[in-house]
């Protein structure tokens, strides 16, 4: 052995699966060795020297201001794939752009839109929220009482149910990663748990359900069981420490951890305790999965175990041979993620990646794993397994067991192709 030289850190470095996928623990040691496992592949080309005295340290910074912005920089770093029904300007959704985000937190101005008609402006001052139904004392809240109330704060992501929808097309769609698998984010919600409330009203002990509904022009609504609402449902306040944004339920909304996005109604208006499911418009002409033998899926409320390599994907390209770290984002509505794992050759071999701290249950989790790329085509995978032992299925597992008439729910292992030349692009494999 070379003086000094380290052995583990060569095992670490080793292949992990075919392709040039390497050991996680690179990542997962971290410090003097990871960084050692990075050098043995740095490029040595040199690069100029920095100036001396670089152009900020030579006049004045910009003031103060009284709401931060972004660095003008990254200006291009927005809501995509904006689009409403036609003949409207805002029945429609905005996607959040994954490839340009790290962690798991999105912000607050880029968190995806989904909304059934527009975004009503509200003033807290005067929105009320009604208890009602089969309970002892009907009840309404204003926003300053809720306020009063004890609250939680958690970390949860939200999933629209369309959210992937046009990967059951016949051809994988050219789009970048946010925009074919941003209909999901993930923030801080604080609020008040939705459970003292009810027990405030005095719920009947009979009433299986709730309604939950907005005060859009929508009037969306939702039928919720009462377990889940008793369980972890929270009336959100705040999102990422600040009051709500408008597009995402100001000045109140409800807040179901891990179930379909659109069951987690904005613009709380009302919830009215019942016996059974209303079948609402929204839960029985929409938001049902037909199958191939003419009947519909209804209540399928948590979203399943997925996962989407978010770095390297399309919107981004790759500029050169040699290590990169490959990034992405896994989630399920049952739980926490149990695992990860990625394969740098269609699927032929896999190698578990890196989970980062923290790994939260309803929280996106991201997963890291070190790449030598020898600058051939691969076709890059990403499948999660969460903690109850769901796995991710393929494409055609999904389509064979729910058919091709469905829009909602897609959760598929996705497939990246890299190319040559670096450009990345969405591939059925």
């Amino acid at each position: 052995m070379r003086p000094g030289h380290d052995d583990r850190r060569d095992n670490d470095a080793r292949a992990a699966a075919g392709n040039g996928l390497l050991d996680r623990r690179i990542f997962l040691k971290g410090g003097a060795a990871a960084a050692g496992a990075f050098m043995a592949f740095a490029s040595s080309e040199s690069a100029a020297a920095p100036p001396e005295t670089p152009p900020g340290m030579t006049m004045s910074g910009a003031p103060l201001s009284p709401y931060g912005s972004p660095a003008g920089f990254e200006r291009e770093v927005t809501r995509t794939l904006i689009r409403s029904q036609p003949g409207t300007t805002g029945a429609g959704a905005s996607r959040t752009p994954l490839e340009a985000l790290e962690g798991i937190i999105t912000p607050s101005g880029l968190h995806f839109e989904r909304h059934h008609n527009g975004v009503p402006t509200i003033d807290p001052a005067q929105h009320q929220l009604l208890i009602h139904g089969m309970v002892a004392r009907p009840l309404i809240f204003t926003m300053a009482t809720l306020s009063r109330y004890p609250m939680e704060s958690r970390i949860h992501f939200l999933e629209c149910s369309g959210n992937s929808g046009a990967m059951y097309g016949a051809t994988p769609p050219a789009q970048t990663c946010g925009q074919t698998h941003g209909l999901v984010s993930c923030s801080e919600w604080t609020g008040v748990p939705l459970r003292l409330l009810l027990e405030e009203a005095g719920a009947d002990p009979r009433a299986d359900w709730i309604l939950a509904e907005g005060a859009d022009a929508a009037a969306m609504s939702r039928s919720v069981p009462m377990a889940k609402a008793k369980d972890d449902a929270l009336l959100a306040l705040y999102q990422n420490g600040e009051r709500l944004r408008p597009e995402n339920g100001y000045p109140v909304r409800l807040f179901l951890p891990g179930y379909e996005g659109n069951m987690s109604v904005k613009w709380l208006r009302r919830i009215k305790v019942t016996d059974t499911p209303t079948m609402t418009k929204d839960e029985t002409s929409k938001y049902s999965d037909l199958q191939t033998d003419g009947k519909s899926l209804l209540f399928t409320y948590p979203m399943e175990v997925k996962s989407v390599i978010t770095r390297p994907a399309p919107g981004l390209k790759m500029t050169g041979q040699g290590l990169y770290e490959l990034s992405g984002i896994a989630w399920s509505g049952r739980g926490k993620i149990g695992k990860v794992e990625v394969s740098a050759d269609g699927g032929q071999t896999w190698a578990e990646a890196a989970l980062s701290a923290p790994v939260l249950a309803y929280a996106l989790t991201r997963f890291r794993i070190p790449w030598k790329w020898n600058g051939a085509p691969a076709v890059l995978k990403s499948r999660a397994t969460d903690e109850t032992g769901r796995v991710q299925p393929t494409r055609d597992a999904l389509i064979a067991q729910h058919g091709a008439n469905v829009i909602y729910h897609y959760h598929a292992i996705q497939a990246w192709r890299v190319e040559a030349n670096g450009e990345v692009k969405n591939v059925y494999a």
